[in-house]
């Protein structure tokens, strides 16, 4: 019997982020998203979704999905049947970053909240699309749904992560690493890094796409998902 999958969020994103490949592949397999918006952890967060995942399960996630995917797989290693990074990096935060996201904060606490999407846009998905308006709704809609409080808490999260590097060449179980090939947010070269660590990894560089390449190339990053489940 097929494992159930479970799928993790980026930051300020929703089940919708993933709606593709859930409809292509929830005939399949079980699929499941977790909540990574009510813990202000990582470790938190995976911690909840280990308690509300039974059994053992194959787990995806983007951008902070994958911190989170990545906490998992420390907490529970016997627990994860596959692992998915995808857009993802296992470095900490920089400080930079970090700096970033403290005045993305301040612009929440300030009740500019839909201001931070135009602050993000451009460097969250491929030039190609930056004009495509389905997309940004998508986008801003998941944004509305996370609402500022639960994205603060999440930017909070995301900024106190471990250094996951160490771990990498402890997980032995089928990985799939993907990144669009015009990532600015993780580029190839972070994915890479991962895949180089993971004895077990697969390096998939999508092309036409950015940091949300679940939504830009749908149909590419399902195919390379169903060969990672279907992998021995």
């Amino acid at each position: 019997m097929a494992e159930t999958l479970v799928l993790i969020p980026g930051l300020a994103c929703t089940s919708r982020l993933f709606e593709p490949q859930i409809a292509a592949l929830g005939g399949e397999r079980t699929i499941l998203v977790a909540d990574h918006t009510r813990d202000d952890s990582i470790s938190a967060i995976a911690t909840r979704l280990l308690r509300e995942t039974p059994g053992r399960f194959a787990v995806a996630g983007l951008s902070m999905g994958g911190y989170i995917a990545l906490e998992v797989m420390r907490q529970a290693p016997e627990r994860v049947a596959r692992l998915a990074l995808l857009d993802t990096s296992a470095r900490p935060d920089s400080v930079e970053a970090s700096q970033d996201r403290e005045r993305l904060i301040a612009l929440a606490q300030a009740g500019r909240f839909d201001d931070i999407h135009s602050r993000l846009w451009p460097r969250l998905v491929h030039p190609d699309h930056q004009s495509d308006q389905s997309l940004q709704h998508t986008v801003v809609g998941m944004m509305r749904e996370t609402g500022a409080d639960a994205y603060i808490r999440q930017q909070r999260a995301i900024m106190a992560r471990v250094d996951s590097r160490p771990n990498l060449p402890g997980i032995e179980v089928p990985t799939l690493v993907l990144v669009g090939e015009g990532d600015a947010i993780t580029p190839p070269d972070i994915a890479r890094e991962m895949a180089e660590m993971i004895e077990w990894a697969s390096l998939v560089v999508v092309p036409g796409s950015g940091h949300l390449s679940t939504l830009e190339q749908p149909e590419r990053v399902t195919q390379a998902l169903r060969l990672w489940l279907n992998k021995d």
